[in-house]
C-alpha cells in the first residue's frame, strides 16, 4: 500500500510553522516557571505565537512545529485521524528511516513515555510528551547561532538531534526546542597536515550518515571508520560517544579518527577544535568520547582516511539439539566462543553475536583485508571445538567484491525495540583462569530470564589511542566486547516495560557488574538507570570532562541524560527540566 498524502505530509521534513494553534501543543495548566526550571508549554514565560513566528522568519522558514508521527493513529487535537496512514506507519514503524527523516520521532521506545503510541486504540491519548515541541532544520552555523540565542533568551530546553538513533532518548525532551542537524550533508576530501597526522582526510557535515560516509570515501579510494548500522549519523553521538564498528580493530574507534571538530559554542562562537589548537585542544579531547550534545553543537568533523580494503564475512549458528539430555554442551560451545574472541579481535576482525535461550547466532563476522580462505582459517579452531562437542552448526563465509557491498549485505537492525542494559567486558576476564566459564554462566543467568536477548560486539582498540589522547573512558582500551542485553518492548503494556527496565537494572545487569568491579559501560549502549553512571560511563576522565563542561558551557545550555553536567538537573513528573537543589 502506498503511503497516503496525510502520512507523507506528517513526516515531511519541512513542516513550516503557519498557525498560532501549533504554539502550545500538550499545554498544561498555566503557571509561571520558577527561575530554576526551563520554561514549559503553558507557562506565562512560554513565547507567544508572534515570537515563534518571528523566530521562524529569522531562520528563513526552517522552524518546524512538531507533531508525533503516530498522531495519525489517534483522535486528538494534534492531527486528523487517518486509518490508512496509521496502517502504513504501523507496518514501517520498526524501520530506521521512518524515524530519522522525522524532525521529532525517536527510534528508542521507552523514552517516548507512551505519549503517542501507534499500536494503541485510536481513542488512546496522543500528546507531545517527550517529543520536542519545535525543531530547527539547521543548514549552517547561522541557524545554530540563532537557535542557541532564542533558547537562552527564553529559557527553553535545547536538545540536539540528528537521526535519533539513540537508546535513551538523549535527542528528545519534553518542552524542548531541537537543533536538527540531519540535513548538514557536506562531504569533502582534503590533504590534512598537523603535528599528529599528515595525509588524506575527509570532512563530513553533522548530518552525514555512515553509509553516505562509506560511499564517499570509497569513491575516492579510501575508507573511514564508521558504525555497524548504516543509518547512524557519523559525526553525532556516535563519534562523540566512542563509536565501534567493523574497522575499529584495525584502525581504532571513531573517536580516534577525529582530527578536528567545527562547533558552535553555547555563546554562539564558531570554533575549530583540534589537538594543535592553542585555545581549544581541551574541547577536542572532550568531544572525542566525552558524550554527544554536551559541550558544543557540532557542525562538522574532519577524520582520518584509511586504505580501501577487501572484505570477507562469515556467519554461524548453533543451538541445543532437541534430543539433547543436557544443555551443558551448548553452554560449553558459548564458553569456547568467548575464549576465541581475543583471537578474532587481534586479527583485526569483528564479531556481532547473540544468545537467546539456547540458541547462538554469530550474525556477522567482519573481516576487512581478509580473503575467504584466511577468514575460514581464523574460524577453524572454533569450528573444530564445536565438532568435538558434537554440536551441529551452520557456517558460511563469503568474499565480497568490495567493502560496501559486503557491509550492506549483512543483516540490518531496526529501530530500537528493546529495553537494554550494557557492560564493557575486559580481556582479562575472558583470559583469566575460570573467567570464560564465569562469563558464560552470567550470560546463561541473564538469558534464563524470559524473553531476554544477549548480544556482543567484539573489538580490540588497545593500541589505537592517539598520542594526544582522547576523552573516552580508558576502560575501552582493555575491552574485548561490548555486552548489550535487553527485553523486547511491549507496545500494548506500558507497565510491563517499566517492570522490564527495573529487572534489567536490579536483577540482570548485576550478573555482569559482579564480574567487572570498577568496570564500565558504553554510554551509547547502556542502562538509562545506571546508578554509578559517572564512573561507569566516564571513568578516570570524569573530573577533567566536568571542568571542560564548566569552561565551555557554564550555564548548562547543553543537556542530555547521563551526559557530563546532567547531574546539575532533575526532570519533573511532567518532563520539565529543573536545576537540582
Amino acid at each position: 500500500m502506498a503511503p497516503s498524502a496525510t502520512f507523507l505530509a506528517l513526516i515531511s521534513t519541512l513542516v513550516i510553522l503557519t498557525s498560532p494553534a501549533h504554539a502550545l501543543p500538550n499545554a498544561v495548566a498555566h503557571r509561571d516557571a520558577q527561575d530554576s526550571c526551563h520554561c514549559f508549554p503553558g507557562d506565562a514565560c512560554w513565547p507567544a505565537p508572534d515570537l515563534w513566528n518571528a523566530f521562524n522568519g529569522s531562520l528563513g522558514g526552517r522552524l518546524i512545529a512538531n507533531t508525533p508521527i503516530a498522531a495519525v493513529c489517534h483522535h486528538s487535537t494534534l492531527f486528523p485521524y487517518d486509518a490508512a496512514a496509521c496502517s502504513v506507519l504501523q507496518n514501517t514503524w520498526f524501520l530506521p528511516q521512518t524515524h530519522f527523516d522525522s524532525s521529532s520521532s525517536m527510534m528508542a521506545s521507552l523514552p517516548t513515555n507512551n505519549s503517542c503510541n501507534p499500536f494503541l486504540d485510536a481513542s488512546a491519548p496522543c500528546t507531545m510528551g517527550n517529543y520536542p515541541v519545535y525543531s530547527v532544520n539547521a543548514t549552517g552555523p547561522g541557524d545554530y547561532q540563532t537557535t542557541l540565542q532564542f533558547a537562552q533568551a527564553h529559557n527553553i530546553r535545547l536538545v540536539i538531534r540528528n537521526t535519533a538513533a539513540d537508546y535513551n532518548g538523549k535527542s528528545s525532551g519534553a518542552g524542548s526546542l531541537a537543533l536538527w542537524t540531519h540535513h548538514l550533508k557536506s562531504k569533502e576530501i582534503l590533504e590534512y597536515r598537523s603535528n599528529g597526522y599528515s595525509g588524506t582526510a575527509f570532512r563530513f557535515g553533522a548530518g552525514v550518515q555512515v553509509t553516505e560516509a562509506y560511499e564517499f570515501s570509497l569513491a575516492h579510494g579510501h575508507l573511514v571508520v564508521g558504525a555497524n548500522v548504516p543509518e547512524v549519523g557519523l559525526v553525532g553521538g556516535y563519534s562523540q560517544g566512542g563509536g565501534h564498528g567493523p574497522l575499529v580493530s584495525r584502525f581504532g574507534l571513531a573517536v580516534d579518527q577525529v582530527l578536528e571538530w567545527e562547533v558552535v559554542l553555547a555563546s554562539g562562537e564558531v570554533v575549530v577544535a583540534s589537538p594543535d589548537s592553542a585555545e581549544h585542544a581541551d574541547l577536542h579531547w572532550a568531544l572525542c568520547g566525552g558524550g554527544g550534545g554536551t559541550y558544543a553543537a557540532v557542525l562538522s568533523a574532519t577524520v582520518k582516511a584509511h586504505p580501501s580494503l577487501i572484505l570477507s564475512t562469515a556467519n554461524l549458528t548453533f543451538a541445543l539439539p532437541p534430543t539433547a539430555q543436557s544443555p551443558d554442551a551448548f553452554w560449553e560451545g558459548v564458553r569456547v566462543f568467548v575464549e576465541h574472541i581475543p583471537a578474532i579481535n587481534d586479527a583485526g576482525t569483528q564479531a556481532i553475536w547473540y544468545v537467546e535461550a539456547t540458541a547462538f547466532n554469530l550474525a556477522t563476522l567482519f573481516a576487512p583485508g581478509f580473503d575467504k580462505t584466511a577468514l575460514d582459517a581464523l574460524m577453524q579452531p572454533f569450528l573444530d571445538a564445536l565438532d568435538r562437542l558434537e554440536l551441529p552448526y551452520s557456517y558460511a563465509s563469503e568474499q565480497h567484491p568490495g567493502f560496501l557491498e559486503g557491509f550492506l549485505q549483512q543483516p540490518g537492525t531496526g529501530a530500537a525495540n528493546l529495553n537494554i542494559g550494557g557492560r564493557l567486558i575486559p580481556r582479562t576476564l575472558a583470559q583469566s583462569n575460570g573467567g570464560s566459564a564465569a562469563l558464560t554462566a552470567a550470560i546463561h543467568s541473564i538469558t534464563s530470564s524470559s524473553g531476554v536477548v544477549f548480544s556482543g560486539v567484539t573489538f580490540n582498540v588497545s593500541n589505537h589511542a592517539p598520542e594526544h589522547g582522547v576523552g573516552i573512558n580508558p576502560y575501552w582500551r582493555e575491552t574485548i566486547f561490548s555486552a548489550v542485553f535487553g527485553t523486547f518492548f511491549d507496545w500494548t503494556d506500558w507497565e510491563k516495560n517499566q517492570r522490564s527496565a527495573d529487572t534489567i537494572t536490579n536483577d540482570l545487569l548485576p550478573h555482569l557488574e559482579r564480574l567487572t568491579p570498577g568496570g564500565a559501560a558504553y554510554l551509547n549502549e547502556c542502562d538509562f538507570q545506571q546508578a554509578d553512571w559517572k564512573t561507569v560511563f566516564y571513568g578516570a576522565n570524569w573530573v577533567r570532562l566536568s571542568e571542560i563542561k564548566s569552561k565551555y558551557d557554564p550555564n548548562g545550555v547543553f543537556y542530555a541524560l547521563g551526559a557530563v553536567g546532567s547531574e546539575g538537573w532533575t526532570q519533573q513528573v511532567d518532563g520539565r527540566l529543573c536545576r537540582a537543589t
